[in-house]
């Protein structure tokens, strides 16, 4: 006997394809990598161009050599592509992103069932396979605006967490981006921008991202060890405009497919992104812990939604004859 499994009401019709969504999301996610290209140079924009064609070449063929529908009009791989290349140093070798795309697609995305059935975030699985595969070309970041002379610099996380030396940026510089990082995570400006677009589309929800953040900063607020004489405040904000936050809880967070459908469940979400991100970056050894946070909170949607689903009105518990 065949059994189907639903998830959670509510279930709306609406005049939109997977093609607009994506869309948008790209559109949103352009303020962000042009900031990053003005900051980084030209290197930055061939870093996410050859991203975003990996992706799309390893999709195209994975699905022509399976005798399955072909998908990539549906833009669903070129946002991976482009969020993969948005999470890395603009320093890094093309060749690795090559394989960092094909790993997003094949290995997360199409192994799996293709979109809609990866159980993680591909860019971000990516990034992370990246991370432990090649730590030093991953964590090698230029200074902004240093041209074809650019040399690597500490993070501001880097700095904060004491296991680098460097001078921190304002807060004018960090809201701007003007600081050490991967390419599409640095302008907390041009992030707000194409946050507030997908609320305004009516793409995303604010709960993942909002609660995910506040936890956070609280968190930090209270419990972040302070050791550089900056007021409390000044240190939770470098420490939120800083690494990949914004651009995680803006963008990765909030991927439908791996992330809960309960409204209570989303904001279970976000409150676990936040602490499994303050408790990576206080106590763990790497600054950074955002990609980290989300992927294992990914794994832990399945459960969120089945403990979250709500109550359907006149249910009755029964009752053994």
């Amino acid at each position: 006997m065949n059994r189907f499994v639903v998830s959670s009401s509510p279930h709306m019709h609406k005049d939109e394809s997977i093609a607009s969504i994506m869309l948008d999301v790209l559109i949103a996610l352009m303020p962000a990598a042009l900031a990053g290209i003005y900051y980084f140079g030209w290197r930055a924009a061939v870093v996410m161009l050859t991203s975003i064609a990996s992706c799309l070449l390893f999709e195209y063929l994975y699905e022509k050599l399976m005798k399955k529908p072909i998908t990539t009009r549906d833009l669903s791989a070129m946002v991976t592509g482009l969020l993969l290349g948005m999470n890395l140093p603009s320093t890094i070798p093309l060749w690795m992103v090559v394989v960092g795309s094909a790993f997003a697609i094949i290995i997360v995305k199409q192994l799996y069932g293709g979109l809609g059935k990866n159980f993680v975030n591909p860019a971000l699985a990516a990034r992370c396979f990246m991370l432990i595969a090649w730590a030093g070309a991953m964590t090698t970041f230029p200074e902004p605006m240093a041209g074809v002379d650019a040399v690597s610099s500490a993070t501001p996380l880097a700095v904060l967490k004491g296991v680098s030396e460097g001078t921190l940026p304002t807060l004018r510089q960090a809201f701007l981006g003007a600081m050490p990082g991967s390419i599409g995570e640095t302008s907390c400006l041009m992030l707000l921008l194409g946050f507030v677009y997908l609320l305004l589309r009516r793409v995303i929800s604010w709960k993942i991202p909002v609660t995910y953040i506040v936890v956070f900063a609280v968190l930090t607020f209270f419990f972040g060890k302070n050791e550089t004489g900056m007021e409390a405040w000044t240190y939770t904000l470098l420490h939120v405009m800083s690494g990949g936050l914004l651009l995680g809880a803006f963008f990765m967070a909030t991927d439908y497919t791996t992330t809960p459908t309960t409204p209570m469940g989303q904001f279970i979400f976000g409150a676990g992104c936040g602490i499994l991100t303050f408790v990576i970056r206080r106590f763990g050894g790497y600054p950074e812990g955002v990609s980290f946070s989300i992927l294992l909170m990914n794994v832990c949607t399945p459960l969120i939604d089945r403990y979250t689903v709500p109550r359907k009105f006149g249910e009755v518990a029964k009752h053994a004859s």
